[in-house]
């Protein structure tokens, strides 16, 4: 895991976030990579290290997942990651994907993509 894939994977977020979410973003869903919690860059490079594996392990098939799926899968390995790193997280930390908020699931969609986006230009 490296810092570059966990700031790429900011930088995704962020971008989905000024896409979808509704009116003014809370600040830390915004916050800029270098000011971003130690445990947050760590899950971040974890979760775009596994979607990264994914798009390799599969020859680039899991480009042919649906967007839900996509989503589905960030939203899953990032709860992993909540639960590996905070020991009591908020429920809506760990929340399932069908309770997310609309906006996060498209963003989640988005960060995968990105990710995809990376991976195969590189």
């Amino acid at each position: 895991m490296t810092a570059e894939a966990g700031k790429r994977f900011r930088e995704a977020w962020i971008a989905g976030v000024s896409k979808h979410y509704p009116g003014e973003p809370k600040a830390g869903y915004v916050t800029p990579w270098d000011e971003t919690p130690e445990w947050e860059r760590k899950s971040a490079a974890a979760v775009y290290q596994l979607v990264a594996d994914l798009i390799r392990m599969s020859e680039g098939a899991a480009g042919r997942l649906e967007r839900v799926q996509k989503s589905q899968f960030v939203a899953a390995c990032w709860t992993a990651q909540i639960y590996l790193r905070i020991e009591n997280p908020k429920p809506s930390y760990v929340a399932p994907w069908e309770a997310l908020p609309p906006w996060q699931q498209e963003v989640d969609a988005d960060i995968f993509e990105a990710i995809e986006g990376f991976e195969i230009s590189s």
